[in-house]
């Protein structure tokens, strides 16, 4: 970046950019600040309260942040000095799991546990929970023991009978006419049809097209895949304390679970999950697992540990919904999109929550839009990376490679034409040029068994922060720094820019800071998920930063006979800005202190008016596709991606490189196959349910888009979401590109590409 880059004034007069800043809840008028990106830069006022730093504004120069810093937890990771809420043993502890149905729709008639209660080590065998079973191994007892051996041996020896009922795990089985129905109070169709309004305006639209393309996609069920499982270490202490250890994403939404599992005052709960194996979005509640821990240590006095069983896991754990996305998208011959119908219908299993974010991104002119939910015999969907997003980008990236075909015009460059994001805007040159784009050939134009393509999908996604985080910044006498705060860093180096960032604001070097989360004893935080960690704690970790040494600087003010505006921070210094030959180190400062040390809160306030109020992305795939056997090879990979400041490009790149691992997963091999019978997941472990592995990795590389977007005082945006959001519609544009022709289920297993073609060969 270039401070001299030209500054752009915010004309108030184009609605584009009056409905990004109406998007934020920060206040108007104040100080003009430099926010955009290279070649578009931005003047924008913020009002800067009282005891808030101002923003970074373009051309700032940082000495921490924006350096490759290694995760400060990198070493317990890898050492196994890490404990994960897996890995807590207590003193007197129990192992508890729970009692399951193998059927996927049941009545349990009769429970014997008695055989149970025989085994040496058994404390508990009982129900728990319903006995209206509605999906394979949903849990109806629990039982508890010395040892897990015990625990597990006590499972299989209590006797039930059922009273087995039709089912319809699938979702061509909840949609036939004989189905049963999943909930006796509605069917198992629901949702929102075609405004008669849209549909008509639609149709007057597309007959001003030069043509209408049409396709159906389809996506299956991905499980969330979590090393480590759902579960928790709970330890009750009379009369109303707990503290539990907890593998979750949101350590304060725990708490008040916990509190209300054992009806005592919330204050008296601790939950700590200082590491956590795995998330993606399934894990921000206590779960039933955490719930059935607690009440068990309440009622036998002990730490108890209940954690799911791997094929538990996929069928409680949490899933991301399938989706059936049918598609009509007319164009004209100038690439202009002037209508597009949908209907989006997918399955949640006996919870809801499906759905694809299609349209997103491009101007599709008019739209109309049907939405249905199918309720099935299958276990609960749940958030998972980009909810509803990677099943739409695929349905919709594959719809404009059609139109593009249809009217001769360069996909990329149909794209261009109706996005009108500045970030994506730049991220489409840059990324053309880079990836070699140039050389793309026609589709199916290539010779031989093996056939190569190029794909190209676009990104977004919303995550600025929001108010209500909290971080706690002590300076100590000896010169150490602590900053603090209860939410959980779920392995994307949350700990490690949480240090840069008070590190950058008190000017000393990284190795002073010590960064703590993960413990509800510090300041509340969010939930971590939803791309939205980030950007809701930094900005007040900055704060607390800029507070405490605000008030450092009070004390050497003193000293000095001068005022604190007088002194600044840097390079491990207190340094005087009048008189630049007096300075003293930041530990001589801290030695100063009148008591131990100074202790500052830092508050999350709302957003100011931000340059982009979405984050942008562009990313390419390179694939080979072998057409006699079926299989499918990411060869290359380009993301272009924008999170607003990149405060660790080191973890930055690594959240980026992992939305690809999973997108390449979830574009070739990832799907949850449940038997037609008995509605029980056939490929639950880690054997069967295939995910990429290093072999399947294409040559990556990631560019990050720095944008000063100027939402909150460090200007970072959230990147776990954006970046999976288009993995699998690039891949699947590059084998459209390929064969000449789509492939429109997700996973593109061999078996579906061999179809794909034979259906092409006979003209279908």
């Amino acid at each position: 970046m270039n401070a001299d880059d030209p500054v752009i004034p915010v004309d108030p007069q184009d609605p584009a950019q009056r409905r990004r800043r109406n998007q934020q809840d920060g206040a108007r008028g104040g100080k003009p600040f430099k926010f955009g990106q290279k070649g578009d830069v931005r003047e924008v006022a913020v009002n800067v309260p009282p005891d808030e730093p101002p923003p970074w504004q373009f051309g700032d120069t940082h000495a921490v942040v924006g350096q490759r810093t290694p995760r400060v937890d990198a070493v317990a990771k890898v050492t196994g000095k890490a404990r994960y809420a897996y890995d807590m043993n207590l003193p007197g502890m129990v192992w508890a799991a729970f009692v399951r149905c193998p059927h996927a729709r049941a009545k349990v008639t009769a429970v014997d546990y008695s055989e149970a209660m025989k085994i040496p080590g058994v404390l508990v065998a009982k129900d728990y929970g319903s006995k209206d079973i509605r999906y394979a191994l949903q849990h109806f007892g629990v039982v508890a023991a010395e040892t897990h051996a015990a625990c597990l041996e006590a499972v299989r020896a209590v006797k039930a009978t059922f009273e087995v009922l039709p089912h319809a795990a699938r979702m061509d089985q909840a949609l036939a006419p004989d189905a049963p129905r999943v909930h006796s109070e509605r069917p198992n169709k629901t949702g929102d049809d075609f405004r008669p309004e849209a549909v008509a305006a639609f149709e007057k639209a597309a007959q001003g097209c030069d043509a209408v393309v049409t396709g159906t996609a389809t996506t299956e069920v991905q499980t969330h895949m979590c090393l480590e499982p759902h579960g928790v270490t709970a330890r009750f202490e009379a009369p109303d304390r707990a503290t539990v250890w907890a593998s979750t994403q949101a350590t304060f939404g725990a708490r008040g679970e916990v509190a209300r599992v054992l009806k005592v005052p919330e204050a008296n709960v601790t939950v700590i999950a200082h590491y956590m194996g795995g998330g993606f979005g399934s894990k921000f509640s206590l779960g039933v697992a955490g719930a059935a821990a607690c009440t068990l240590s309440k009622e036998l006095g002990r730490p108890v540990k209940l954690m799911l069983e791997r094929r538990a896991e996929h069928a409680q754990g949490g899933n991301r919904p399938s989706s059936v996305q049918e598609m009509s998208l007319g164009v004209k011959k100038d690439g202009t999109l002037a209508a597009y119908k949908v209907s989006k219908t997918g399955t949640g299993g006996i919870g809801g929550g499906a759905g694809a974010a299609n349209p997103m991104i491009y101007d599709f002119g008019e739209v109309a839009e049907a939405d249905f939910e199918v309720a099935t015999n299958a276990g609960a969907a749940a958030a998972m990376r980009a909810p509803r997003h990677p099943q739409g980008s695929f349905a919709l990236e594959t719809i404009m490679n059609l139109a593009a075909e249809a009217i001769g015009m360069d996909p990329l460059e149909l794209r261009r034409k109706n996005d009108k994001h500045p970030i994506r805007a730049r991220q489409y040159v840059e990324g053309a040029k880079r990836f070699g784009w140039d050389k793309r050939t026609a589709s199916g134009s290539g010779k031989g068994p093996i056939k190569k393509g190029m794909g190209v999908a676009s990104s977004l996604w919303y995550a600025l922060g929001g108010r209500g985080a909290q971080v706690l910044c002590r300076i100590r006498k000896d010169g150490s720094v602590e900053i603090r705060n209860g939410a959980q860093d779920i392995g994307v180096g949350t700990k490690t820019i949480l240090a840069m960032v008070a590190a950058e604001e008190l000017g000393i070097p990284l190795s002073r800071v010590t960064p703590f989360l993960g413990d509800t004893n510090d300041p509340i935080g969010p939930a971590s998920g939803g791309s939205t960690t980030a950007p809701t704690i930094m900005p007040a970790a900055r704060t607390a930063a800029f507070m405490a040494g605000r008030s450092l600087r009070e004390i050497v003010a003193k000293t000095w006979d001068c005022g604190a505006d007088d002194l600044a921070l840097g390079g491990g210094k207190v340094i005087h800005l009048k008189d630049r030959s007096k300075s003293m180190t930041f530990e001589k400062a801290c030695a100063l202190m009148p008591g131990d040390e100074i202790a500052e809160l830092g508050k999350r306030t709302g957003n100011y008016a931000a340059y982009e109020g979405q984050t942008g992305g562009v990313h390419f795939a390179e694939v080979e596709v072998d057409t006699e056997d079926g299989t499918i090879a990411v060869t290359r990979y380009l993301a272009l991606q924008d999170a607003g400041t990149i405060l660790n490009p080191l973890t930055a790149e690594s959240q980026v490189n992992g939305a690809i691992v999973q997108g390449v997963s979830y574009a070739l091999f990832e799907e949850r196959i449940l038997d037609r019978q008995l509605g029980q997941q056939v490929n639950a472990d880690m054997e069967m349910y295939k995910i990429a592995g290093p072999k399947d990795m294409p040559r990556a590389e990631v560019i990050l888009t720095e944008v000063v977007n100027g939402a909150n005082n460090v200007g970072v945006a959230g990147l776990g979401e954006g970046p999976s959001v288009p993995v699998a519609a690039a891949i699947a544009g590059a084998v459209h590109n390929a064969l000449g022709f789509p492939v429109w289920s997700l996973p593109m297993t061999p078996d579906r590409v061999l179809a794909a073609i034979a259906g092409k060969e006979k003209g279908k």
